[in-house]
Formats: C-alpha cells, sequence, structure tokens
C-alpha cells in the first residue's frame, strides 16, 4: 500500500546542504588515510564487534552485524584484511550484496569506548583455506570469509555514543521492558504451529549449538 510521503521540504544539492550546516574543519578534511596503520590495527585487535555496510547491484542497502572475541577480525597487511563468516540463518544477504556491488563499508566498535574506526573498500568472498583457518575457533574454520581491499580509514567521534549512553549501564532499560526477539519474529514469519514460545526455543538452541 503506498503512502503519502511525509518529507515534503529536502534538500536535494550539496551546495544547500553546506550553506546549512557549514563545511567540515581542517582536522576533519585531512583525518582521512588509505592504509591500516599501527593505530587501525590496534583498534581492530581490540574491537570485538563491527558492522558492515553493503548494496546489491540496484542499490538496496543492507548493514549487518558482525561480532566475536576481540581481535577476529585477521588483518593480512596494511592493505588488506578478512572477517571470519560464521554460521548464521543462511540468507547470506552481505555475501550476496558483495557477489554484484564489491563496495563495502565497515564500522569497529570497542565496548567503552565512544570514538569508532570506519573503514571502505572493496570486498569479495574469500574461501582460501590458509586464510580461513587462522580464524578457527575451537578447531572449526569459517566456511567462508569477507576480504577487504581498504581504500579510507578514519576515526569517527564519539557524539552519538555521549547523546545516547549507549555505553551507561544507568541509561539502560530494563530487560523486561525490552523487545522480545522471538516475539518479533513469530509474529512476522506468521507460521503455522510457530509460536513466540517455540521460536524462543529454536534461537536458543542455534545460540547454544551454533555459534561455530
Amino acid at each position: 500500500m503506498k503512502t503519502e510521503s511525509a518529507f515534503s521540504n529536502t534538500i536535494n544539492t550539496i551546495e544547500e546542504l553546506q550553506e546549512l550546516t557549514g563545511k567540515p574543519s581542517e582536522l576533519v578534511n585531512n583525518k582521512v588515510i588509505n592504509y591500516i596503520d599501527e593505530h587501525c590495527r590496534s583498534f581492530i585487535a581490540k574491537s570485538p564487534f563491527l558492522t558492515i555496510s553493503t548494496a546489491d547491484e540496484p542499490g538496496f542497502c543492507d548493514v549487518s552485524p558482525r561480532g566475536d572475541a576481540a581481535g577476529f577480525v585477521y588483518v593480512i597487511d596494511e592493505k588488506q584484511l578478512i572477517i571470519p563468516e560464521r554460521p548464521g540463518n543462511k540468507r547470506m544477504d552481505s555475501i550476496r550484496n558483495i557477489l554484484s556491488n564489491p563496495k563495502i563499508g565497515l564500522l569497529f566498535l570497542i565496548p567503552g569506548l565512544g570514538e569508532t574506526l570506519r573503514i571502505n573498500g572493496r570486498a569479495c568472498v574469500v574461501k582460501d583455506e590458509e586464510l580461513l583457518e587462522k580464524m578457527a575457533v575451537d578447531g572449526k574454520k569459517p566456511l567462508l570469509g569477507i576480504g577487504v581491499e581498504v581504500e579510507e580509514c578514519f576515526v569517527h567521534c564519539a557524539k552519538a555514543f555521549r547523546r545516547s549512553g549507549l555505553w551507561e549501564p544507568d541509561s539502560w532499560q530494563a530487560k523486561e521492558d525490552l523487545p522480545k526477539g522471538a516475539k518479533i519474529l513469530a509474529a512476522h514469519a506468521k507460521l503455522l504451529n510457530i509460536d513466540e514460545q517455540a521460536v524462543g526455543k529454536i534461537l536458543e538452541k542455534s545460540y547454544r549449538d551454533n555459534l561455530y
């Protein structure tokens, strides 16, 4: 069902944008590098979580989380890294996108740290056994990896984390008030004989038995 757009007053040119927001400072303009230096390498080594942004050939976008023990992303050299593809739901959205459009954006997070590391580049789907073996956990190596050729690296400021209070436990909502993934999934899937309780059992079994 088509709805009327609520967005009638929009900005449509870079000139309009800059007139409203101003231009970035010299520091911001000069913070981007095109390789993984020792600071980026240290950041990646301490990061247990990142998000991956991809788009398919027509431009339909997707953002997907990846997480593991800190340092799970393997830095090959100053221009290349690889992200292990652990067992998931087999939709393979990021992988499918990369096969049709190799552009990728990464955002590395470290718990408790407001600054994040952004890396942009070109991705490929890797099945090299020697590389995948380096990322094995409990003797189980990933089936695939996402290889990234780095084009941009830069640190993003902490304003979003300070505004949100993301790392401040006092700002967290009570656990009983949080959305329930099983309830949402059951409602969206609308499958016969699968209710919230059944979905919860499926999820818990997957979390318990299929992390690697």
